[in-house]
């Protein structure tokens, strides 16, 4: 299976795993994967070992009620 890992990613899926499996405390586990301490908090309460995505969640610009219809129909084609 192919992943893409964002390039400023410093866990792996692997990793990020071990983590979560972890009772150790996450000042220990943060030395031994060479991150933070925040970061081990943060892929400890997550329910993925994925990337989340970095897209926006609103749309940065207005559109004319005919893009609109025209982006509704689109979107609604793809599914």
């Amino acid at each position: 299976m192919l992943i893409h890992l964002y390039k400023q990613a410093t866990t792996t899926p692997k990793v990020r795993a071990a983590i979560q499996a972890s009772g150790e405390p996450a000042s220990v586990l943060a030395e031994r994967f060479g991150t933070t301490e925040q970061t081990i908090y943060k892929w400890r309460h997550r329910d993925s070992v994925h990337d989340r995505s970095h897209t926006a969640h609103r749309l940065q610009t207005t559109l004319t009620p005919a893009q609109e219809a025209v982006a509704v129909v689109a979107a609604d084609s793809n599914i």
